[in-house]
């Protein structure tokens, strides 16, 4: 019998790609979702693109009752937790927001998987808990630290799981640090897709090359890079969503917990973003410089070498297929 993964969050931009990742493997996923930035009719284009209908369930992991029933009601096998608040910009401006929602909300999950005796969990964390990180490309032993709510949210939350997993051996987490995904679906039927003005870079570009908006703020062009822009370790939806799937493989097959970085080891900056994004739509991208965004770093991009050696995880697709996908989702989105 195929064994069922709770996706908290599987109606989001992650969620979806990793919902359909873990379909292909042949687990039978279900998604809890609040909805708060996710259209309702992605579980339609989810059916569409995996020919099998979607469980979805309506709701917020901070409703524990909800949660015993989900579990009692699926017979969960593991959980991968998606459901968090995940803006650095909105975060230092509602930090009580993040906190509550993000450390809350895990606590609240961990302690129906407990009442269940469900004891395998793949949380979605960040490369912010690196900070402002010492040395590139950043490794996993890399002292960890915050520069926004967001950060510390994702910090408190790994910090939490240790010290679980170090008390009960029967918990195993696998710890996903990853850096900033783009691209869509081969299908253009999911995709980044957020409710108001984006606060991540390629979603906000994608939204200037539809006309949606009028052009993109480039926050800070005077950092120690090359180009005086944000260099980040860009990855492919499509490839991390795999990525999730190596990571409740080996904790289902093994028992034992892991910590990687999930990324293509290569960072670009923003205008090098830019750049990619308009020939793959074919026409000029207007942006202005804006002053620096609070709790921003400079520069960030990860060693994933010990995903590969852990999982067997490498990225496979490249800035040209994550900009030429994310065209073809946000072109075809017009029509939904």
């Amino acid at each position: 019998m195929s064994k069922k993964i709770l996706l908290t969050g599987g109606a989001g931009f992650i969620g979806s790609h990793t919902y359909v990742a873990l379909k292909d493997a042949g687990y039978e996923p279900v998604i809890l979702d609040n909805f708060s930035n996710a259209r309702r009719d992605v579980t339609d284009r989810l059916e569409i693109i995996t020919g099998a209908p979607v469980v979805c369930i309506e709701g917020d992991v901070l409703d524990g009752n909800l949660l015993d029933r989900i579990f009692s009601d699926h017979k969960i096998d593991a959980v991968i937790h998606f459901a968090a608040l995940k803006a650095v910009g909105e975060s230092v401006e509602q930090p009580f927001e993040y906190l509550n929602t993000n450390i809350a909300g895990l606590y609240s999950l961990l302690g129906a998987m407990r009442r269940a005796n469900v004891f395998t969990l793949v949380f979605s964390s960040s490369a912010t808990v690196y900070g402002q990180p010492d040395q590139l490309p950043v490794k996993e032993t890399a002292p960890r630290s915050f520069n926004n709510p967001y950060g510390y949210s994702k910090l408190v939350c790994e910090q939490s799981l240790e010290q679980i997993a170090a008390s009960d051996q029967r918990w195993a987490f696998g710890i996903l640090r990853y850096f900033n995904p783009v691209g869509a679906h081969e299908t253009g039927l999911i995709g980044e897709d957020p409710n108001d003005i984006p606060n991540n870079l390629v979603p906000y570009i994608a939204k200037v090359a539809t006309g949606e908006l009028s052009q993109l703020s480039v926050w800070g062009d005077d950092y120690d890079t090359p180009d005086g822009t944000g260099i980040r370790d860009y990855i492919h939806v499509v490839d991390l969503a795999r990525g999730h799937v190596q990571s409740v493989d080996a904790l289902l097959k093994s028992g034992e917990g892991h910590v990687v970085n999930l990324g293509t080891g290569t960072g670009y900056s923003v205008l090098e973003m830019v750049k990619a994004y308009e020939h793959a739509a074919g026409r000029q991208l207007p942006y202005r410089i804006a002053p620096r965004r609070a709790g921003d770093v400079a520069c960030v991009y990860g060693d994933p070498r010990l995903a590969d050696e852990l999982l067997g995880f490498k990225a496979e697709l490249g800035l040209d297929e994550m900009c030429a996908s994310s065209w073809n989702w946000v072109s075809r989105r017009k029509n939904f």
